[in-house]
């Protein structure tokens, strides 16, 4: 390393203490500024792969792409995720890989024909640097994206360095039915619940470790741990800017209460998109206001209020591509949390969505096939439709929640 590139670093180490929160119990040091601090050796003179959106940007507001580079760091190729390098594409949209204007290097879309990265992408890296803001939910699909690019680098004899993130929703909840096998897809990777309750490096550690990428060896893993953080601590604990992980989770409420209203998806009620709260509002032209905010506060849900709202759906570029009724006018309810410690977003989730079926059984349809892969079973939605209880089917993910918390239990860093 060179006497300049020496002294880089040093400013970057000045600037990212300067901008940690006052609080000294809430110093969090992520994985990327510990890599650029602590652990910058790993990647000296190798040829570099960074899978990585526009969430990884540093204390100084720098993006971590930008730094590697000017610290010399030969970076051979980007990797992007659902919503693309820049996080502006909505969901569901192919994405095409492509080359970065600005350096040159060859952007390798992760979500478009291929989620899983081919041995010729691969050609030209030594290690592979992960750096993903995620939200905790099993069906967020950045987890899905980690999963691949881990079970790739086994199959090619790569390393892979996870730069570990806080969970933003915190790292005690553990909730929902865990994922059937048979439901496996790209927004339920591995067995695991809906809530998991862990940090993108903990579930690189277990994928690997448990072999839940199926691999008949493993890559070779290092995590590099975040300072500081507690799995108590929630995102706005950190005194961090929260950046949008994706075009429909625009603050961290959201991101709390996702969990549940995402359910929404996999039926004919909107979650809101195409309108600027996305998750913390649903509606549908057949549901009245009143009637399903006095059903839902019949169930003393702790933590969340409810108010009337009705909207008209509309195409918004880069966050709702056509979404459901689109120029209909809706009427659902308007979600506002009052306590995020009392919130149970998954369990709310089943509450809201038995709700709709006994108030509106002739109108309310799930789409089958996509629910139960949101759910990660079909035996969430078949309990609903047998009008089972919601505290019945929420006490029936316990024998299978604890069997996880078990196993979770080995991979938990902090």
């Amino acid at each position: 390393m060179n006497f300049f590139n020496y002294i880089f670093i040093i400013l970057i180490l000045f600037t990212n203490l300067s901008c940690q929160p006052s609080d000294s119990n809430n110093h969090v040091f992520f994985g990327d500024e510990l890599l650029l601090n602590e652990n910058l050796e790993l990647i000296n003179g190798k040829l570099v792969g960074v899978v990585t959106n526009h969430s990884a940007v540093l204390p100084n507001n720098v993006h971590l792409v930008d730094t590697l580079l000017s610290l010399g760091i030969n970076i051979t190729a980007l990797f992007s995720p659902e919503h693309g390098i820049r996080g502006e594409i909505s969901d569901g949209s192919k994405i095409s890989s492509s080359t970065d204007d600005k350096t040159g290097i060859p952007i390798f879309s992760l979500y478009g024909n291929t989620k899983k990265p081919t041995k010729e992408m691969l050609n030209n890296i030594d290690i592979i640097l992960f750096d993903i803001q995620d939200i905790g939910t099993r069906f967020y699909t950045y987890i899905s994206t980690l999963y691949y690019i881990l079970q790739s680098a086994a199959e090619n004899n790569l390393s892979v360095i996870v730069l570990d993130r806080p969970n933003p929703i915190t790292g005690l909840r553990v909730s929902g039915p865990l994922l059937d096998p048979n439901y496996k897809s790209f927004i339920g990777i591995a067995p695991i619940p809906v809530l998991h309750g862990m940090t993108i490096g903990e579930l690189a550690e277990l994928f690997v470790k448990e072999n839940l990428i199926n691999t008949s060896s493993k890559p070779e893993l290092i995590v590099i741990k975040m300072k500081g953080w507690k799995r108590n601590y929630f995102w706005d604990d950190l005194e961090r800017e929260w950046i949008p992980p994706s075009p429909n989770i625009p603050n961290f409420e959201t991101a709390l209460i996702y969990p549940g209203t995402c359910f929404i998806e996999g039926t004919n009620v909107s979650e809101g998109r195409g309108k600027d709260d996305p998750f913390l509002t649903i509606g549908a032209p057949f549901i009245n206001s009143e009637e399903l905010i006095n059903n839902l506060k019949s169930f003393q849900i702790a933590g969340i209020d409810f108010s009337p709202s009705s909207f008209t759906p509309v195409d918004i570029i880069g966050k709702a591509a056509h979404p459901k009724y689109e120029g209909i006018k809706c009427y659902g309810v308007k979600f506002k949390l009052k306590d995020k410690e009392k919130f149970n977003a998954v369990e709310f989730g089943v509450y809201l969505i038995y709700s709709l079926l006994m108030l509106y059984p002739n109108n309310f349809k799930f789409n089958d096939n996509y629910f139960d892969k949101l759910a990660g079973t079909d035996k969430l939605r078949k309990d609903l439709l047998a009008s089972k209880n919601p505290s019945a089917i929420i006490n029936s993910w316990e024998i299978e929640l604890e069997k996880f918390k078990s196993i979770r239990k080995e991979y938990l860093l902090y």
